[in-house]
């Protein structure tokens, strides 16, 4: 019976978790400033491997790019590489997913993955595939992707070190 109690506890508590962090990456796009709501976001996604497991947070990863597509947050211009930021999102928390048992290994190979792949699809859409040159809003493709993944791995470290979650679940 305690381990009954224990159980529906548990799945209570991660059903809690989930919600929050479903209502955090539907909230956290509308803030618009990528080198503010960027590392959150992040630390939602490694916060969300950890806390809740890949399949979750595969989930949680769709959430904050399809808000910003369905609400019109990203500019017309930058609709073609929407997917791309998504499967670049993906990418990052597989990589992470795989690699979290060394936690600091694992946030430097997703955050580069993420921003490897990101960077390459912008340059080969926009460059070689539409022809356009978007100018200052390729900038959203560059740096940003890696730094805004650092610091949220950074930030995801620190909430899981106080809540005392277990790094290698």
């Amino acid at each position: 019976m305690e381990k009954l109690k224990a159980l529906e506890k548990e799945s209570i508590s991660a059903a809690v978790r989930f919600a929050i962090a479903i209502a955090l990456a539907v909230i956290l796009p509308f803030f618009h400033n990528q080198l503010i709501t960027g590392p959150f976001i992040n630390a939602l996604f490694y916060i969300a491997v950890i806390t809740l497991g890949i399949n979750r947070a595969v989930v949680i990863a769709l959430i904050p790019s399809v808000v910003a597509l369905s609400v019109g947050l990203l500019p017309a211009l930058i609709f073609p590489i929407a997917p791309f930021i998504i499967m670049g999102n993906l990418l990052q928390i597989f990589c992470f997913n795989y690699l979290k048992k060394n936690y600091w290994l694992g946030l430097a190979v997703s955050s580069l993955a993420k921003f490897s792949f990101i960077f390459l699809s912008g340059q080969i859409i926009f460059n070689f595939l539409l022809h356009k040159n978007i100018g200052a809003a390729s900038m959203i493709f560059s740096w940003p992707q890696l730094m805004t993944a650092l610091i949220g791995g950074v930030i995801a470290f620190a909430f899981i070190r106080f809540f005392k979650f277990d790094f290698g679940k």
